[in-house]
């Protein structure tokens, strides 16, 4: 039924959207992005706030931990870390505190999505926005997995995501990595679980990211509402407010 609705939804948005091709990054963030918050997992593409927005930026370790963890990165400019937090728990910020959280290409990485979302919307001050791109599965390097069905957001949510974790680890290395003897195939998940790789644990197609909104709204009860929505080229931009009064 959630599926079915976003896919009724994602009609009504495709037809709006045609008549915004230019629209942009910077330029959605321009509209909805004031005052001060935070950029979760900004690394070497942080989002460009416009002027007058000030931003602190969040991740899980420090510049010299995340190169280590990145070399792919290589000699890219990675934005300062100012705050080491959790970025699903973001647990050294406070209630009702920030203007906006950006968290680009970063939804994907987390073991718990709608336990993040909850804490995004958790910091916001009354109508303040969290400020999400999503890549779209079928553009990327995870084309070739399956879409994660909100059902197993869920239970990772209420259960917690131990149960789906060394699961997710397995599917990135034989579906993302092409890796298929299983002997290397073991090895190389030992590997990625021993470092605290930050795999994407879930993907969506950009019906399914509607899918798990509406989902999270109606099945965890996380109140907010959509602003925005905007497909920008592989990813999907989604805009979200939290209510100045609780419906």
């Amino acid at each position: 039924m959630i599926q079915r609705a976003a896919a009724s939804l994602l009609g009504g948005i495709r037809r709006v959207r045609r008549v915004f091709t230019r629209l942009d990054r910077e330029i959605i963030a321009s509209t909805y992005v004031k005052g001060t918050g935070i950029e979760i997992g900004g690394l070497h593409n942080p989002l460009r706030v416009p002027r007058g927005a000030t931003v602190k930026y969040v991740d899980r370790m420090t510049v010299a931990g995340l190169r280590e963890q990145y070399p792919e990165l290589g000699k890219k400019k990675l934005a300062h870390v100012d705050i080491i937090a959790d970025g699903e728990r973001l647990e050294v910020i406070a209630d009702d505190t920030q203007d906006f959280v950006i968290a680009n290409h970063f939804l994907e990485h987390c073991e718990n999505p709608i336990l993040a979302l909850r804490n995004m919307i958790r910091v916001l001050r009354p109508g303040g926005i969290v400020y999400l791109a999503i890549p779209d599965k079928r553009f990327t390097f995870d084309s070739g997995r399956d879409a994660t069905p909100f059902d197993h957001c869920l239970r990772d949510y209420r259960e917690g995501p131990g149960w789906s974790h060394d699961q997710h680890f397995r599917e990135w290395v034989t579906s993302v990595e092409k890796e298929r003897d299983p002997s290397r195939a073991d090895s190389r998940v030992r590997a990625l679980l021993a470092m605290n790789y930050s795999i994407h644990y879930h993907v969506w197609t950009q019906t399914g990211m509607l899918a798990f909104l509406i989902g999270v709204k109606a099945e965890a009860g996380i109140v907010f509402e959509l602003e925005a929505f905007l497909q920008n080229g592989e990813e999907a931009i989604f805009v979200l407010s939290k209510p100045r009064e609780a419906s």
